[in-house]
Formats: structure tokens, sequence, C-alpha cells
């Protein structure tokens, strides 16, 4: 008898590359992970054709009046979705909702998250502008377990992007891009694969 795949859902919000990067990765064999299902914020956008192109379920949530925020109730509702998938991981692609309650609490330690820096610097939106107001020589992506802080949980997996002279925050930011989908993917295996250790702010990779 063979053992089920790890199974993780993705959060997303927008054009979904990383999701597209996470589902190719995820569709190769061998692989230890599979997409159980994709939720979303925003029903229109473009991720959802991703899902449905790979033939992911997926499962809308309401926004909050708030800005940045889920509806009340949302957050119980996406852990409801989880639990039935049997989701082991949840992964944040691009999902703009500040996540603060339930969810946090259901998966405390299995939920990473994506950032378009390299953490602790430039934390929050906008991150490849900040980068450039700030003249940095180097930019990146950090992949990291999520916490009740903002951008701030422990870092799983990084990647340095060099910064050239005639960059905007556009063209630096695709480039940033092209390492977040490297990286999205890899995390994943490392924690599918049983190869992620916490020791307080440190994550340890076993070889």
């Amino acid at each position: 008898m063979t053992s089920e795949r790890f199974k993780i859902a993705v959060l997303a919000s927008g054009r979904g590359s990383n999701f597209k990067a996470i589902a190719k990765r995820c569709a190769e064999p061998g692989f230890p992970a599979q997409v159980a299902c994709l939720i979303t914020d925003r029903p229109a956008a473009p991720v959802v054709a991703i899902a449905e192109e790979f033939g992911i379920p997926w499962h809308p949530v309401l926004p909050g009046d708030k800005k940045g925020r889920l509806a009340a109730g949302e957050e119980e509702r996406i852990v409801g979705l989880c639990e039935d998938a049997r989701v082991a991981l949840v992964f944040l692609a691009g999902f703009m909702r500040i996540l603060r309650g339930p969810l946090l609490d259901a998966y405390a330690g299995r939920i990473l998250n994506i950032h378009p820096s390299l953490l602790p610097s430039f934390r929050g939106l906008d991150a490849p502008r900040q980068a450039l107001d700030y003249g940095v020589k180097v930019a990146g992506c950090t992949v990291h377990f999520v916490d009740a802080s903002v951008d701030g949980g422990p870092i799983v997996m990084q990647a340095v992007v060099p910064v050239e002279d005639g960059d905007d925050a556009e063209t630096l930011a695709g480039r940033i891009l092209n390492e977040e989908h490297r990286i999205a993917a890899a995390s994943i295996e490392l924690v599918a694969s049983g190869r992620i250790r916490v020791d307080g702010r440190r994550v340890r990779i076993n070889t």
C-alpha cells in the first residue's frame, strides 16, 4: 500500500505565477507534495484559471470591509476547507490579506509565505520599490514560516538577485519573481520530505 502524498493548500489573490510554478512541480513524478486546493479572496483573478488548467479544486473566500483583512468568519472557513482536504501545509503565494486568528492557531508552524525581499529588510508592500529607493546593490526573495508578525517568521530559504543600474521596480520585481518560483517549490519539497526543523528563529535543514 502506498502512503498518501503530503497535501498543501495554496492561498493566492492575483496572477498566480507562483501558484503555477508550485502546481507544475507538484505534478512531476516523485515530488513529495500535491496541491489539494486553491483558496482565493478574488474569484475573478487569473490564478483561478491556472487552478482549473491543472484540475485543482478552488474555493472563494470573502474579503472584509477593512483593507487587507478577511470578512468575519472567513478564516474559520479556510480552516474547515483545509481540514476537509486533509491539508498538512498552507502556502501563501501572493495572498493579500493579513491572517490574525483561527488559521494561525490551527496551522501553527505549518504556514509558509513568500515575500519579494531579503527579510528582515523591506517588509510589507512594494518591496522591490523599497529596495530601489534605499539604494541596495542586491535584492531577492524569502520563504518564511508565518506567525502573528508581518513578514517576521523564521526563514526557510532566500535567493539573492543583483540590482542592475537600469532597474526600475517592474524589472527588478520580474527577476525576483523568477527566483520566487524556484524557492517556493523547493521549500515545499523540504517540508514535505520532513527535512525541516525549527529551532527558535533558526530553520535547520537535514541533508
